[in-house]
């Protein structure tokens, strides 16, 4: 699994998105992904009460602890590379949370458009 191109939707480096909790699709930090990354985990997202509250309820709990993954539980602040249709469908439904542009990988592009991203820019 050889990550593609750490570049970002602006077209610049990737920067990190976030080490504590870290997150990635490699676990690394960065929005990075690969083929084998079927949620497209690129989209670098501010966790807000509202979203994950709409996480949980759409089936993806990421504020309860799962200790035997290793998951400590996100909390509003917390930077996470989301799934790109799942902030998609965030937006749709008008809960959305703010992302940094400069930490979205370029793939998210393939879902959600850059005009839609820069309403969230944080």
């Amino acid at each position: 699994m050889e990550p593609e191109d750490s570049v970002n939707v602006l077209g610049t480096e990737l920067t990190v998105c976030g080490m504590d909790p870290v997150t990635g699709f490699f676990r690394d930090g960065h929005c990075n992904t690969c083929a084998a990354d079927q949620g497209s985990h690129t989209v670098c997202a501010i966790m807000t009460a509202e979203f994950l509250a709409f996480s949980k309820y759409v089936g993806n709990d990421l504020s309860t602890p799962r200790p035997e993954f290793r998951f400590q539980g996100l909390n509003p602040g917390d930077h996470w590379c989301l799934c790109a249709a799942r902030f998609l469908q965030a937006h749709d439904e008008g809960c959305a949370p703010k992302v940094s542009l400069e930490a979205t990988h370029k793939r998210a592009l393939d879902i959600v458009s850059l005009e839609v991203l820069r309403q969230y820019a944080g």
